[in-house]
């Protein structure tokens, strides 16, 4: 099976996606074709040999040919015309922006491109915090208390210490803990920098936090390993990103069977038939012996591969199992008994 990677994107999570899609290398083992978006949403096909980090940040990837969005694919200059890119399936792998908000989706079902990844409805509930939040409740999951707030709102917190987040960012981007009143304009600040919304949770200091990655073929649903990630007071970006690259392995957290079993009925609920299609990993609190959604993650960082045991396999099953819309057939019967009723 032939994959092609679409990663970068207009996002602020741009660099991450081009990291993701860079250690697929040493995770799939059949070919890939690396297709880079890049900030001005430009494709371009980046030789397998050549990837590397340095490739983008210098620019020098705009040396490597340019893509075309067609029907069906993508498609390149030739000496006589137009070439097609051969691939049987898209993997999105762009973070943020454009891959989890929902932009790339809607072209690739424009396109009647075969992909993995959320499609347009799982990514409008999955990238914003406060339609996550009222999804998940509507399903019986439990979320931490919350108040949401735009740009021009006056903020007034009553109790501290709490957590202030970008509505519609992931990675830990833009968040910050607040323990006093002198740090949250500073904080609002930062938060608004990335997003005219935010979302602000009281901060509990040492809740448990564990991850669960997963995705349903057919009608069963295939599970990671459930984590506990190491965090100081949250995971914040380097914890997530930097710590990450220099280990290989997560570890499975010690947890008791009832809460295993909670934390993947929670899971089950959330993905549902919303997230077909795709590999999402889900980040759940666990407090006083109640699992609470944390954040949906519709495209994990690196696929969430290190959390799965044969992450390969569970991938090229998942290739050949995603959905179809239905395809609508147009007859114009309406539009011809008008015509017909005129003309009597």
């Amino acid at each position: 099976m032939k994959i092609a990677i679409v990663f970068g994107g207009s996002s602020y999570e741009h660099e991450i996606s081009i990291v993701s899609s860079i250690a697929m290398k040493d995770v799939l083992k059949e070919e890939l074709i690396y297709i880079f978006c890049d900030q001005n949403r430009e494709f371009f096909e980046i030789p397998n040999k050549i990837i590397k980090s340095k490739l983008f940040s210098s620019g020098e990837y705009k040396k490597c040919e340019q893509l075309t969005l067609k029907k069906g694919g993508f498609s390149k200059k030739s000496m006589f015309s137009q070439k097609d890119v051969a691939f049987d399936v898209v993997l999105n792998l762009t973070h943020g922006g454009d891959g989890e908000d929902g932009v790339l989706a809607s072209l690739f079902e424009f396109y009647g491109i075969k992909f993995i990844g959320p499609r347009v409805e799982a990514c409008s509930v999955s990238s914003h915090k406060f339609l996550t939040k009222g999804y998940a409740t509507s399903l019986g999951v439990n979320t931490i208390d919350y108040s949401f707030y735009t740009k021009n709102d006056t903020i007034e917190i009553e109790s501290f210490p709490v957590i202030i987040k970008p509505a519609r960012l992931g990675s830990s981007i833009g968040v910050s803990i607040v323990k006093s009143v002198e740090e949250l304009n500073y904080a609002l600040d930062v938060a608004f920098e990335f997003d005219d919304a935010v979302l602000i949770e009281p901060f509990i200091s040492g809740i448990k936090e564990y991850n669960l990655a997963g995705t349903k073929i057919g009608n069963e649903f295939k599970f990671s390993i459930i984590e506990e990630p190491q965090k100081v007071e949250f995971l914040d970006f380097d914890k997530k990103y930097l710590d990450f690259s220099r280990t290989s392995k997560a570890v499975e957290a010690d947890l008791t069977q009832e809460i295993q079993e909670k934390i993947k009925e929670s899971f089950k609920k959330l993905y549902n038939t919303l997230f077909e299609g795709s590999l999402i990993r889900c980040d759940f609190f666990v407090l006083d012996n109640e699992v609470y959604i944390n954040e949906i993650n519709s495209i994990p960082g690196s696929m969430a591969n290190y959390l799965f045991e044969d992450f390969s396999t569970l991938l090229y099953a998942l290739a050949n199992d995603l959905p179809t819309k239905k395809r609508i057939v147009i007859n114009y019967e309406y539009v011809n008994k008008i015509q017909a009723s005129k003309g009597k």
